[in-house]
């Protein structure tokens, strides 16, 4: 009898994880026979939970905090992109019993950004990024090869951000927290990839008032789906794209490579995660 391909999303904490909901809409949706679950995995069983899943059936895997950065140090392969970026958000198991990691945040990001904002143009300008966490390494790069000239990154605390600059070069400019407002003046894209905002953490304190009318606006969080960053941006006249998206669109690349089709992020999607 053949064994039905498995994935799963590993975390600590993992009940949040929308990537069960989204994994099986598509399974459902396509006919497929395969199953996605989600496991809390702790850091000091990582590593013996990876060696013991192709032998459970397992083809793959979703990895989110606080694994992003170690499962690179346990796997066989990794691809450039994963490398560059210095995280890795999605594991494929080979027939070999090897290990490759890859990361698909960037394309999530860049594949929401177009969606919602078909008329977005990189090359239009700045684009201004608060924090500097590992979304912002992943968004950095992805901005990067799509042509943004220059990239304004304020954190609140300014080390990590200069540690950006250093990594990834001449075109970061680093912002004080507390001037952080200023960038929005130039900025054509304006990206929130912290935590601020999220349902149960601090609220987004930095004035929007400078933010410009033809800019496009997205934020992270995706919950609330419509964070005060965003409103307050879509007061301002500006074009805004919710958070969602970039998680529904990093999970098609994984999707693909674990059960054989390429998955549609539409509206059916959207309401089968938000239901």
């Amino acid at each position: 009898m053949t064994q039905i391909p498995r994935a799963a999303v590993l975390g600590n904490p993992i009940s949040h994880s929308l990537s069960p909901k989204l994994h099986n809409h598509w399974l459902d949706r396509y006919g497929i026979q395969g199953e996605y679950t989600a496991l809390q995995v702790t850091e000091d069983a990582l590593a013996e939970t990876l060696h013991h899943m192709p032998e459970q059936g397992f083809v793959g895997a979703n990895v989110t905090i606080p694994h992003k950065v170690a499962v690179m140090r346990l796997a066989d392969q990794i691809t450039d992109r994963a490398t560059l970026i210095g995280a890795a958000n999605t594991l494929i198991f080979k027939n070999d019993g090897k290990i490759l990691a890859d990361n698909t945040d960037g394309y999530g990001f860049m594949a929401n950004l177009r969606q919602g904002a078909p008329e977005w143009d990189p090359k239009a300008g700045p684009a201004a990024i608060f924090g500097a966490g590992g979304a912002a390494r992943a968004i950095i790069v992805a901005l990067a090869d799509a042509g943004v000239p220059e990239i304004l990154l304020a954190n609140r605390t300014r080390p990590k951000a200069e540690a950006l600059k250093a990594e990834f070069g001449a075109r970061i400019q680093v912002i004080d927290w507390v001037q952080a407002n200023l960038m929005l003046s130039e900025a054509r894209t304006v990206i929130n990839t912290t935590s601020l905002g999220m349902k149960g953490a601090q609220e987004f304190r930095v004035p929007l008032d400078l933010l410009r009318p033809d800019a496009v606006v997205t934020d992270i969080v995706y919950n609330p789906l419509h964070t005060p960053f965003l409103l307050a941006a879509k007061a301002a006249g500006c074009t805004t794209v919710d958070g969602l998206g970039m998680l529904l669109h990093q999970g098609v690349p994984g999707f693909e490579r674990w059960f054989g089709k390429r998955p549609e992020v539409d509206e059916l999607t959207r309401r089968a995660v938000l239901s």
